[in-house]
């Protein structure tokens, strides 16, 4: 074991999205609603949703990265070490990390476990995956995020402030020592504020019941999420310049010296807003929360994914992703790609 610090590159990249598109157009014969309402408090013009029978979070996830190892040249017996962020696993127990490595095929007793940060799961695992890098004690992890809401979501009139915002799909990347001499991960900062812990939540099934089970028959309600709007976009416009700046400076750069911001997408007005506030250029912000809302643990791999695929990352870019969303949690990550 090499016991010296060194940078993680990530090495590959991949995203899954589910073949049925639900548009907002769809979502008004389900509910009260118009497409100018949600895309005006949201951006969102459509999303995809999975398909019963097809699609599980860890079969999405072992598709993205199946295309993440393939870009980085590896195959799943490389693999390492599995890093799984969701907050919609197939079952309650086991986590999906291990059902991922099953879907790959991984046969060596190689660790496997869940990240359940939400919104900024995947920034979190992509930290953790980075300090085993960091500490020579693996040379290659899969870090994937993944979810499934679309089957957990009131899709009525009565939850339409939530539920038009969510979407399923998966991303992936493979982290691999660098290979060029500061290059890769710089570095991530991970923030929690638990006092804010019920203004984003799915209660039920919780475990703190002498009967869960009647509990939730009985108040099936708080099996579906709230979220207070108001309050979570107030935090998240403050939050998101902070934790990216807080990348900056402890790397020595400024916002301009960025080429690429990947937010979490959670809403296409918090993203314009953060643009905005850091006065970056529409070209240095990626956004693809129209096409499909959003993924919590997945939209920062299916975006890095597709940003990569367009070629708007470069061999050199600097890069930070940024995710704010339920807890409170909150986390950055700077990369020299």
């Amino acid at each position: 074991m090499n016991n010296t610090l060194r940078l993680s590159e990530i090495a590959g990249v991949g995203h899954y999205v589910p073949n049925r598109v639900v548009t907002n157009a769809d979502l008004t014969g389900l509910m009260d609603t118009t497409d100018e309402w949600i895309q005006e408090r949201t951006g969102i013009r459509e999303r995809r949703w999975f398909e019963e029978g097809k699609d599980t979070t860890a079969n999405m996830g072992a598709n993205a990265a199946r295309k993440a190892l393939e870009m980085a040249g590896l195959t799943p017996d490389d693999v390492q070490l599995i890093v799984f962020a969701t907050l919609s696993p197939d079952y309650f127990f086991p986590g999906s990390g291990v059902l991922l490595q099953r879907e790959l095929g991984i046969q060596a007793p190689i660790p496997a476990f869940d990240v359940r940060n939400q919104c900024s799961g995947f920034v979190y695992a992509l930290s953790m995956a980075d300090q085993f890098i960091k500490t020579g004690m693996y040379d290659t992890v899969l870090v994937v995020g993944s979810e499934i809401h679309s089957s957990g979501l009131d899709i009525s009139t009565r939850g339409r402030a939530v539920s038009v915002i969510f979407g399923d799909g998966a991303g992936a990347v493979v982290l691999r020592p660098s290979t060029r001499a500061e290059h890769g991960i710089l570095s991530t900062h991970l923030h929690s504020q638990g006092e804010h812990a019920e203004e984003l939540i799915v209660k039920e099934p919780g475990s703190n019941r002498n009967n869960r089970v009647e509990y939730v028959v009985a108040n099936e309600l708080d099996m579906y999420p709230y979220m207070n709007g108001q309050n979570v976009f107030k935090h998240a416009v403050v939050r998101f310049p902070q934790v990216i700046k807080e990348a900056l400076d402890q790397n020595g750069y400024q916002p301009q010296d960025l080429d690429m911001l990947i937010p979490h997408q959670a809403n296409l007005r918090i993203t314009q807003y953060v643009q905005q506030k850091m006065g970056l250029p529409e070209s240095k912000i990626f956004s693809n929360i129209q096409r499909y809302g959003n993924t919590t643990a997945a939209s920062v791999p299916i975006a890095l994914s597709e940003a990569v695929q367009e070629g708007r990352i470069k061999r050199g870019d600097l890069v930070c992703l940024a995710a704010f969303g339920s807890g409170f949690t909150w986390a950055s990550a700077l990369i020299k790609w």
